[in-house]
């Protein structure tokens, strides 16, 4: 029978987070990591491969290079869970005990939610940053763009990032005007969103933005259909139903996203197909022994990375107290951040926690468009990301 101590399912950046903190706790821990994965990816870096300044290659580690050592590795996908029987059975059909279990498999894509996209994204116009086969052709749309118009959209569903939608949207105004075909370009956001940030500090700056760079905004519009090859993009209007049809020369669309099935379908579920904890300790509400974070769980806060460098130590700490008899003592009070570029040299580092309310880390007004913050956006996080979090170290 195969059982270990912890069971993680999902090797991402919160499964990989949680293994190497946990073994750096206690070294004689029997862990699995269960996840498919080949590749493993620092998904932030999209917005600027996008932009045309890394190659996507910069964005990509061999999964086998971050499993922790000492850490088993099922490279099989995760099909049922059986938390009565404290078991998870992969689609190959090896059924793996626990003691404990971590569940962070990430989000899925559902291409196919919006009439047209699937299939279509790197042709007739349509990129997408959440596409790692495709992000190289955002770049290659907006350099090659002569004018006309160009629509950036927010899906009407939790995403990855809840910024990255605008972000390549002002780095695309900018590649614009350095082209010298702004005058002739009309850039619009399509935002299912009822503004355009939750945190009223940062939206009243980009707001500015906006205004500033002539972008012209419009929300609760939501992306239902694309004709790629007669270049018309089909907008509902979430508060009439009506919906209208605008002619585009290129189109930046952001798939709808949702828990992996195998989530929904699961008895460890909310209505929503969320993981359903507790906000605050990460732990399952129904079945103890099972801890949640990252993207597929139910927390009420952005889906970032950021979310989880947070989330990580509290799932680690009650996971330990539990081990050890002990309550669980650690909180996480919902921090996120997005760094919000906003130009090839400027970006408003939004970091907040529950209820919205700012929570930030550096010593000046992170309201403001900052150059330096650029530069941890561009250098210091994937640094943070790949020699920190990824070894446990933060």
């Amino acid at each position: 029978m195969n059982f270990h101590q912890v069971v993680i399912v999902g090797g991402g950046t919160a499964g990989i987070t949680v293994a190497s903190r946990l073994k750096k706790l206690a070294n004689y821990l029997d862990i699995a990591i269960i996840d498919p994965a080949e590749k493993h990816y620092y998904q932030p870096l999209w917005t600027l491969v996008g932009a045309g300044i890394f190659d996507k290659q910069k964005s990509e580690r061999s999964e086998s290079t971050l499993i922790p050592e000492g850490v088993a590795w099922y490279q099989e996908a995760a099909q049922t869970f059986h938390p009565e029987e404290n078991a998870v059975v992969t689609e190959e059909g090896n059924k793996i005990h626990y003691k404990y279990l971590v569940v962070c498999p990430g989000l899925q894509l559902d291409w196919d939610q919006i009439e047209g996209l699937e299939g279509n994204v790197g042709k007739y116009g349509i990129c997408s940053n959440y596409s790692y086969e495709h992000v190289d052709y955002t770049w290659e749309t907006i350099r090659n763009f002569e004018g006309g118009r160009a629509i950036f959209t927010h899906p009407n569903s939790p995403i990855k990032c809840g910024g990255a939608p605008q972000k390549i949207m002002y780095l695309a105004d900018d590649a614009f005007r350095d082209q010298g075909i702004r005058d002739k370009s009309e850039v619009m956001f399509q935002s299912a969103n009822a503004s355009i940030f939750s945190v009223k500090k940062y939206a009243d700056t980009l707001n500015e933005v906006i205004e500033r760079k002539n972008i012209q905004a419009n929300y609760r519009k939501d992306l239902v259909k694309i004709d790629g090859p007669n270049k018309q993009a089909t907008f509902r209007d979430l508060d009439t139903n009506e919906e209208e049809t605008f002619d585009y020369d290129m189109i930046h669309a952001v798939p709808y996203m949702s828990a992996p099935d195998f989530i929904k379908h699961s008895p460890l579920a909310n209505a929503d197909g969320w993981v359903d904890v507790d906000a605050y300790t990460l732990q399952h509400n129904q079945y103890d022994n099972v801890f949640s974070l990252g993207d597929a769980s139910s927390l009420p806060t952005s889906k970032t990375g950021a979310a989880i460098r947070k989330q990580a130590p509290v799932v680690v700490s009650n996971l330990y107290a539990m081990m050890k008899n002990k309550n669980l003592w650690r909180k996480y009070n919902g921090y996120t951040s997005c760094p919000l570029v906003t130009g090839y040299d400027s970006l408003v580092m939004a970091e907040f926690k529950y209820d919205n309310v700012p929570s930030e880390t550096f010593p000046v007004n992170q309201g403001k468009e900052r150059k330096s913050m650029y530069f941890v956006k561009k250098y210091g996080l994937p640094a943070m990301y790949w020699h920190g979090m990824m070894k446990g170290r933060m």
